[in-house]
């Protein structure tokens, strides 16, 4: 995902004051640990989430919830159309056990 420039606090401070009804909605998806990382030369953030079945994330953008923060959060950073933020698989190259 991609952070527009000079918007770092404000992401860290909305995230500090994640809602309680998302929270709830990531972990009844099965979400149990969730890191965002930043770079703070390019501004990419990388998202690392650990859930035991990954098909349940794909429901996760029909939850009004989830729509509304995506809404909250478009402002500062890139976003699709329907608020979702732009976001670029990564190829996993490495990997230990």
């Amino acid at each position: 995902m991609q952070l527009h420039r000079g918007q770092a606090d404000e992401y860290k401070r909305r995230h500090d004051e994640l809602w309680p009804e998302l929270t709830e909605l990531l972990k009844t998806t099965g979400v149990e640990d969730y890191s965002i990382f930043l770079d703070e030369e390019t501004y990419a953030l990388f998202g690392v989430l650990t859930i035991e079945n990954p098909a349940a994330l794909d429901e996760l953008p029909k939850h009004p919830v989830m729509q509304r923060w995506w809404a909250y959060m478009g402002d500062i950073m890139d976003a699709n159309p329907d608020n979702s933020p732009v976001s670029i698989p990564l190829k996993e190259v490495f990997y230990l056990a």
